[in-house]
């Protein structure tokens, strides 16, 4: 299903995106395919923070695909990095990893027990899979590859040519200090984490190369002795392109032809605007931490000139929020990636999170009880879209979540409430036979028949309850009846719990359990039970929280639990009528 651009004030921000890049591929490049791009690092997990690297041009680049054009996404693995450190929490990996410092990522080892050739390919393929699993398409580049195959040598010759030029250029930003850290923090979200994209695009680095006596150079051998980019180039010939280099680390030298040598890149300043010229980029974003004077894609607007190119439109996107966690970057463990949000979330989900806000709002991803919350508003936004009363701009949104140009995404059939699912995955302990007997129940008139009519909605909600409901909020339903509660109970709690018990049988199902649970103190105060809000006194709320507690003490023995009516059908009619006292 096309989405047709409209007026400024009735489209989204990826139709208004679309525009600007078709325009400007037009200008730059009349008759060839739009290429937007992303960069990643696979220096060690890739998290959330760096999704939106992808999901921002992904977007863009499928409404350009919905309206007929050619496009090309393409996301550069930036595996030629050096490995800066060893990042905390990375099962399968110890202190051992220090000694690959200063090696390309794809040189370095994989954590132990992986099923990849290196640390690169180790995190890449994670990412990769989530990104299949999200329906993005796109062109994968190895930056180890186009090095390490002569790929840019032309542009290494040239930039080594115009080393002056560019040095002037970095010049002018040396002296320019960035914000103060306050200031800068102060862009982010007040959350409970932030997932800075450091690793997105190769802006970590924000190497702009070396100035030793031999003068400015902005290219780093990798040293043929011990791997590592741990080098000064002492010396440069323009005519014959003989280099010679010295590390640092180990004494060793060598002079080579730069014509023909292949170990080695460009300082991160330099590589990224080369790459921009290099494949035509048109648009491409970029993280808060490229804001600051002096950062990589500000500096590059000016150096991609010398490589005859120009820099990409593109937005400055914003920090990703993660509800219910500590602050995290990718450097410590724990930091929670597409594949773990996947786990928990169906992929329309999280294309929705992403596509929903403009790149350069804040938003958060929730790993806790948020999650139940967030799925509701998504499953109103579902039926709206249904019904036709959806606003333009959630409408486009929702399109853009449920698929892609290529198709619709594959969806649970029949997507019953998350937090009714996540409730029943908890009482059964993900007991298939029980919950097919109490999902049944839920709906007599359309019973459901099998357990993938619900998947895999229902594998995402288990999944969170396995890994994201601590112990001591799991909900254990008692074996036997708490007489000594039943025995102190007055006359108007004994009366609540007869009321429930008589009422089971004519209402066996989600809705008529939730009518009978509310409506017992509304029948016990002299109103009936259909008696709506505006009908009944303040107090009423308060003696329904009251019942509410007592029937959690006698099912669970705790204060609070799932939803009355989903616990209710989960323990059954027989055994709620033992543990209330019947």
């Amino acid at each position: 299903m096309p989405i047709v651009a409209q007026s400024t004030e009735t489209t989204d921000w990826v139709s208004r995106f679309a525009d600007e890049v078709i325009e400007e591929s037009e200008r730059r490049a009349p008759g060839k395919p739009v290429v937007v791009a992303s960069g990643l690092s696979p220096s060690g997990p890739i998290h959330l923070g760096n999704l939106r690297e992808v999901m921002t041009p992904h977007l863009v680049a499928d409404e350009i695909r919905r309206r007929g054009h050619e496009v090309r996404h393409l996301i550069s693995w930036d595996d030629y990095d050096r490995y800066r450190k060893v990042p905390n929490g990375v099962e399968g990996t110890d202190a051992s990893w220090a000694e690959h410092i200063g090696k390309p990522l794809t040189s370095v080892p994989a954590p132990k027990g992986s099923a990849y050739p290196n640390w690169a390919e180790h995190f890449k393929a994670a990412m990769v899979a989530s990104l299949a699993e999200l329906g993005v398409e796109f062109d994968g580049i190895s930056q180890t590859a186009q090095y390490t195959s002569g790929v840019y040598r032309e542009q290494i010759l040239h930039a080594m040519k115009h080393r002056g030029d560019i040095d002037a250029i970095l010049e002018q930003y040396r002296t320019k200090k960035a914000p103060p850290k306050k200031q800068q923090q102060s862009q982010k979200p007040v959350d409970d984490a932030e997932l800075e994209a450091e690793a997105g695009s190769g802006a970590a680095e924000e190497d702009d190369g070396s100035s030793g006596s031999a003068g400015y150079f902005p290219y780093r051998p990798f040293c043929a002795s011990c791997g590592k980019d741990l080098t000064t180039v002492t010396a440069y010939d323009d005519d014959t392109t003989e280099l010679t280099y010295v590390c640092t680390e180990d004494g060793f030298t060598e002079t080579v032809l730069l014509s023909e040598f292949n170990r080695g890149k460009l300082v991160w300043k330099v590589d990224w605007p080369m790459r921009w010229a290099y494949e035509g980029v048109i648009f491409e974003p970029s993280g808060v931490d490229h804001s600051s004077p002096g950062s990589s894609f500000q500096v590059g607007g000016q150096i991609v000139g010398i490589f005859g190119g120009e820099r990409p439109i593109g937005p400055m996107y914003a920090f990703v929020g993660i509800s219910g966690m500590a602050k995290m970057s990718s450097s410590k463990g724990g930091v929670p990636t597409p594949a773990d949000a996947l786990q928990i979330m169906e992929p329309q989900l999280l294309r929705w999170l992403y596509a929903r806000r403009r790149p350069n709002q804040s938003f958060k991803i929730a790993f806790d009880q948020e999650i139940q919350r967030l799925y509701d508003e998504w499953d109103k936004l579902d039926g709206k879209v249904a019904d036709g009363s959806a606003l333009p701009a959630d409408l486009a949104a929702h399109a853009r979540a449920v698929r892609t140009a290529a198709g619709e995404l594959p969806r649970t059939p029949r997507p019953m409430p998350y937090r009714t699912l996540a409730s029943v995955a908890d009482i059964t302990a993900g007991d298939e036979d029980q919950s097919l007997r109490i999902l049944s129940e839920l709906d007599p008139a359309n019973p459901l028949s099998t357990l993938d009519e619900v998947r895999p909605r229902l594998d995402k909600a288990e999944a969170w309850i396995n890994t994201h409901v601590p112990a001591d909020q799991r909900t254990i339903v008692r074996d036997e009846p708490d007489t000594e509660l039943l025995k102190s109970l007055d006359e108007p709690s004994q009366q609540s719990l007869r009321l429930l018990r008589d009422g089971l049988a004519d209402h066996w199902s989600l809705d008529g359990l939730s009518h009978l649970v509310y409506g017992v103190p509304k029948v016990q105060a002299g109103f009936s039970a259909d008696a709506t809000a505006k009908e009944l006194p303040p107090e009423i709320k308060t003696a329904q929280r009251t019942f509410f507690a007592l029937l959690y003490h006698l099912l669970v023995s705790r204060d609070t639990g799932p939803r009355l009516p989903t616990l209710l059908l989960a323990v059954g009619q027989e055994r709620v009528r033992r543990l209330l006292g019947e």
